[in-house]
């Protein structure tokens, strides 16, 4: 039976794919610290992804592996950790054979490209967690030149849907207006945004994985060409509601004086261009190639409105 390997599961896109591989004949193991049974079908392991043994051992075996690990948001420890985890995923992959799919995000592109991201956009990071991105994925594409690894990596832009956690547009937006609260948002609430529906990015992922002709590419996963502003989607919701829509934005002075006492704010400030400018991400390569389409931006919130 062949091993489906998912490494730092339990968040958005390893619970969902965890799900989704449920549903063929296959072998699913979940990898973390603290791994948690999602559908009782899947093995569970503990291993901490630093720890070059405890990779090994989680990996051997696997057909494929799945990195989609999220580590603490602050750019020194992604400058510590990333580079070790990747390092010690890659070793174990090559040693027992298993193919890898990295799931990825577009912090490594050029920050001046943000309004029109497809697979070819230049990597050039201005951001420290964008060099730390560009970095680990180079570490792929390099081994994959080689001959030495059969990879992929797939790429989302931000997250959303029913559940969703760690979700910015939920914890600003679509969770505050559930709870009849106004909505915030930093920087600009009227420019562009792209939003990667989790279902959306869990079924891509899923299915270029037991593609043939998909492996040893760069993959964005299904995204809504809509590009809604905060204030649209907002907008939207408050016509679902049945409250209003007046964002509370958060202003770039604002956001400098919090980062003095509030670290998160720190990270945020170094990657202010995905809000504060139109930030389009494209996946036509994937829905020409295969003919996955995204879920509408509007059929997504309803999703998320429908769940508790």
């Amino acid at each position: 039976m062949k091993v489906h390997t998912i490494l730092g599961a339990g968040g958005n896109i390893g619970t969902g794919l965890t799900s989704k591989l449920a549903e063929s004949s296959l072998s699913v193991r979940l990898v973390s610290r603290h791994p948690k049974p999602i559908t009782g079908k899947e093995a569970l392991i503990t291993a901490d992804l630093l720890e070059a043994g405890e990779v090994n051992e989680a990996v051997k075996g696997s057909t494929i592996t799945y990195l989609v690990a999220g580590i603490t948001y602050r750019a020194k420890v992604w400058e510590q950790q990333w580079p070790i985890i990747m390092k010690n995923v890659i070793a174990a992959c090559k040693t027992h054979g298993s193919r890898l799919v990295f799931f990825d995000n577009m912090y490594a592109y050029d920050p001046a490209e943000v309004g029109a991201l497809h697979e070819a956009t230049p990597i050039r990071p201005k951001s420290r967690k964008g060099a730390v991105r560009a970095a680990i994925a180079q570490l792929i594409l390099d081994e994959i030149a080689q001959g030495q690894l059969t990879a992929m990596i797939v790429r989302a832009a931000d997250f959303y849907g029913p559940g969703a956690t760690s979700s910015m547009v939920h914890e600003t937006i679509i969770n505050r207006m559930k709870k009849g609260k106004q909505p915030q948002w930093m920087y600009n609430k009227d420019k562009k945004h792209s939003f990667t529906f989790i279902p959306d990015a869990v079924e891509a992922t899923a299915f270029l994985a037991v593609q043939e002709d998909a492996w040893n590419q760069i993959w964005h996963l299904p995204t809504a060409k809509a590009y809604p502003s905060a204030q649209t989607i907002a907008t939207f919701l408050g016509s679902k509601l049945d409250q209003p829509d007046k964002i509370q934005v958060l202003p770039a002075w604002a956001i400098g004086l919090l980062a003095l006492f509030m670290p998160l704010m720190q990270e945020i400030k170094e990657l202010r261009y995905q809000l504060d400018e139109d930030y389009c991400f494209d996946s036509s390569k994937i829905e020409s190639a295969y003919g996955l389409q995204p879920t509408s931006i509007e059929a997504g919130l309803e999703a998320c409105l429908d769940r508790d």
